[in-house]
This record gives C-alpha cells, sequence and structure tokens, in this order.
C-alpha cells in the first residue's frame, strides 16, 4: 500500500490556498487597521482575534455539514467552491474601501470595512473543515499520517508564495514615505492564487469517485474502524475510544497553548529581555518555520513505522526540552546567537512531529461519515487554546516577569505529554505483506 503523492499534492491545493490567504490577512489588515482607520492596538486586535474565535463555531459546524452533504461534485468540494467564491470576491472589496477612506474619511466605508471584514471571515470559515477533511477522505488510514506531511507542506508553499510576492509588489524602496498604501494588486494576485489552485483541484480530483473508492477499500480492513454497532444499525465510538480522544484533544489545546504563547510573544520577549530588535526574533521564528518545513516528509514517513503516538511524545519531549533550554539561553545571553538558532530548527522538527500527526489520530477515531466533524473538533481544540494563550501569557508576563514565557511553554507542553499517555486509539496500524515487511515507502 502506498501513498498516491501526486494526488496528495492535489488534494493540497485547498490548503494551499487557504494559507496564502491567511499570510496575507495577518500581514495586511492589522496594516489597514492601524494605519488608515488609525484605530488603537486593543481594538484592531479585538478585531484581528474575531477569526479565531468565528473558528470555534463555523469550524465544526460546517464540518459536519458537509459531512450530511451528498451532491454530484461531492461533500466537500461544494463548500470549497462556495467559499472560496465567496471570499475571492469580498476580500477585493477591502481595498476599495481601504483607498476610499484614505481618500476622504467617512464612516460609512469604515463600517463597510467591518462589515465585509466580518463576511469575508465567514466565508473563510464555511470551508476550512471541509477542505481539510478531503485528505483522508482519500486516504487509507494507515498512510493519512504520510498525507497529512504533504499538505502540511502544501500550506507552508502557499505561505511562502505570498510573502515572495509581496517582497516583490512591495519593497520598502516603493512603500517608505508613503502617505497611504495601495494594496488593491496584492489582494488581486492573491485571489487570482486561490482562484488558480482551487479550479486545478476541482477539474483534477473527482471526490465522489476517490471517495467511493477508498471507502471500499477500508470495507475490506474493518480492523482500521474503531466505530462499533450499538445494536440497532447505528455505529457508535466505544468508551474508551472517546475516552482516547478527550485525552487527544486535551493534548492538542495544550501543546497549542504552550507553543503559540512563544509564537506571539517571542519579538516582545527578546525586545524586553535581551535588547534584541525585530530581526534576531524574526530568523528565530523564521528558522523553526523552515525546521518543521524540511521534517514535515521524513516525519510523515517515521510514523507510518514506528507509530504515530510514539512519534508525537518523542516530539513532545524534546520541544518541551528546547523551551527549557531557550530559558536558558535567552536569560544568560545577552545577544542571538549560533546556539539559539539550532534550538529553534529543532523547535520545528519537535513541531513537525506533533503537527503532522494530530490530526491523522482524530479523524482515525471517528467513522468515515463524521471526518469533517471530528475535524472540527480539532480545530476547536487548537483555536481555543490560539486564543487564550495570547492573553494568559502576556498577563503572566506582565505581573510577574517576562522571563516566565519559557517555563510558562514548557511547562504546557510537558503536560500534553501526561495527557498523551491516556491515549490508547488513532495510532497507525502497520499491515503485514510478506511476513513481518511494513508499508513500503511512498511514490516518488
Amino acid at each position: 500500500m502506498k501513498l498516491n503523492n501526486k494526488r496528495t499534492i492535489l488534494v493540497g491545493l485547498a490548503f494551499l490556498s487557504i494559507c496564502a490567504f491567511w499570510q496575507m490577512y495577518d500581514s495586511i489588515v492589522p496594516l489597514i487597521l492601524t494605519n488608515t482607520f488609525h484605530m488603537n492596538e486593543s481594538l484592531s486586535g479585538a478585531i484581528m482575534a474575531a477569526d479565531n474565535v468565528l473558528a470555534l463555531f463555523l469550524l465544526p459546524i460546517f464540518g459536519g455539514i458537509s459531512d450530511r452533504t451528498d451532491s454530484r461534485i461531492g461533500k466537500r468540494m461544494p463548500f470549497i467552491l462556495f467559499g472560496t467564491g465567496c471570499a475571492i470576491i469580498l476580500m477585493n472589496v477591502l481595498p476599495l474601501l481601504d483607498n476610499g477612506y484614505a481618500a476622504s474619511a467617512s464612516g460609512f466605508e469604515l463600517v463597510s470595512f467591518v462589515i465585509v471584514l466580518g463576511l469575508l471571515l465567514i466565508a473563510m470559515g464555511t470551508y476550512r473543515s471541509p477542505a481539510v477533511a478531503l485528505m483522508p477522505d482519500v486516504t487509507p488510514k494507515p498512510l493519512r499520517s504520510k498525507g497529512n506531511a504533504i499538505i502540511n507542506l502544501m500550506g507552508a508553499v502557499g505561505g511562502i508564495i505570498y510573502l515572495g510576492v509581496a517582497a516583490v509588489m512591495y519593497p520598502n524602496s516603493k512603500v517608505q514615505g508613503l502617505e497611504h498604501v495601495n494594496y488593491q494588486p496584492l489582494f488581486m494576485v492573491v485571489s487570482a492564487i486561490m482562484f488558480l489552485s482551487v479550479a486545478v483541484l476541482f477539474l483534477t480530483i473527482k471526490e465522489p469517485k476517490l471517495s467511493r473508492e477508498n471507502q471500499e477499500l477500508e470495507k475490506q480492513h474493518p480492523e482500521w474502524d474503531l466505530a462499533r454497532d450499538d445494536g440497532s444499525g447505528h455505529e457508535v465510538l466505544p468508551a474508551p475510544v472517546k475516552r482516547s480522544l478527550g485525552f487527544l484533544l486535551a493534548s492538542i489545546a495544550l501543546w497549542f497553548v504552550g507553543y503559540n504563547g512563544v509564537t506571539t510573544w517571542f519579538t516582545t520577549y527578546v525586545s524586553v529581555v535581551m535588547g534584541q530588535g525585530l530581526g534576531g526574533a524574526s530568523t528565530c521564528l523564521l528558522i523553526a518555520t523552515g525546521g518543521a518545513i524540511v521534517s514535515y516528509i521524513p516525519i510523515g514517513a517515521l510514523a507510518s513505522k514506528i507509530g504515530r503516538r510514539k512519534t508525537i511524545m518523542g516530539g513532545i519531549i524534546l520541544l518541551a526540552a528546547c523551551f527549557a533550554l531557550g530559558y536558558v539561553l535567552t536569560t544568560v545571553y545577552s545577544s542571538i546567537n549560533a546556539v539559539m538558532f539550532v534550538v529553534f530548527a529543532l523547535v520545528g522538527l519537535a513541531w513537525a512531529a506533533i503537527n503532522v500527526n494530530s490530526l491523522p489520530m482524530v479523524v482515525e477515531m471517528c467513522k468515515g461519515s463524521d471526518i469533517g466533524k471530528f475535524t472540527g473538533y480539532y480545530y476547536t481544540a487548537s483555536m481555543s487554546a490560539q486564543i487564550i494563550t495570547p492573553v494568559l501569557a502576556g498577563t503572566l508576563m506582565r505581573h510577574i516577569d517576562y522571563r516566565v514565557l519559557f517555563p510558562y511553554a514548557a511547562f504546557f507542553v510537558a503536560m500534553s505529554f501526561v495527557t498523551m499517555v491516556f491515549v490508547r486509539h488513532g495510532d497507525v496500524k502497520v499491515q503485514a505483506k510478506r511476513g513481518l515487511e511494513a508499508f513500503e515507502d511512498m511514490d516518488d
């Protein structure tokens, strides 16, 4: 049994488009809110946090709705097409309102901007879970860690494409000193990337056929299915599986609390504790991202051989150790150095080991008809943590000491190891072929 790499890459185009959008959103919208509409940091921060709040409700809801959808083009594709189409239209309205307000400030443009922004966030929320659920729909359960590694890699490519486009279109020499920057061309390019990605996905991936083939394959392997008949013809998760799911979702929330606490506050932290500027902090975070990107594929292959749970727990140990070491390095040294770069590369490796395998473990526990809903559960756990941790970590740093950041992160990551000990289901099941031979490596 081998993963179809080409097909998985094509499926990952949906996630590529999503990540390109969010990279632009996180980079440009705060600039518009503060520079054009002159909102203070608290108000603009609250608006920027709205996407995570909406995601808590929208992702499980639309994931579940897509599970129950039955259309000629599939369960997930209608949501991907509709959500992307609405997002493309709405996102191109934003710079028009931005430019209009800059030319002649009025309350109409401000109110319209906030309304359109809210509608855009809703549009994006309607199809993220269905887009992510498409990979498990068409991928056999034992191969989903490898598949998710490719999906994560495609997401990283989407972010890199946006960063490259933005760097070329808006160099410092072009925007420095300008009273107002017109972002309309950038929004148009990103919307074109989204359109082309989803168009290629729709034209090349025949969801109903591939889902049907995967369902037939899984019927031949009932040992893959953790759901059991409750005696009335309905499949339910046994109590031990539900318990594992609860502990796994708790683990996801805990390691996101630790990891996102660092990524949110690290730039401010090194400025206060080490007296370092934005460049050094950004380099550390970039190295961590690079470490994750180069690790995705090897981690997916490793998990298929030793198991997802062992791979995740190894990643947790490494991540907690790196955060503990981060505390030592940032309090002993007064400048960012090469040792810190190595530690952050290992942070990326550890995060890849955790991130690549956690979603496949969640959807492994559900029956095939609930993949979208369980994908929503995953995002509810992770988004909840991302809402809580900036406030919690910031409060502790303000009232205790800024140097509490790394011990805080190491503690919550270590706690996720404790909860993972109680996760007994959702691991990859290595199927023997000719004696003890395990799964073959991925296709080229």
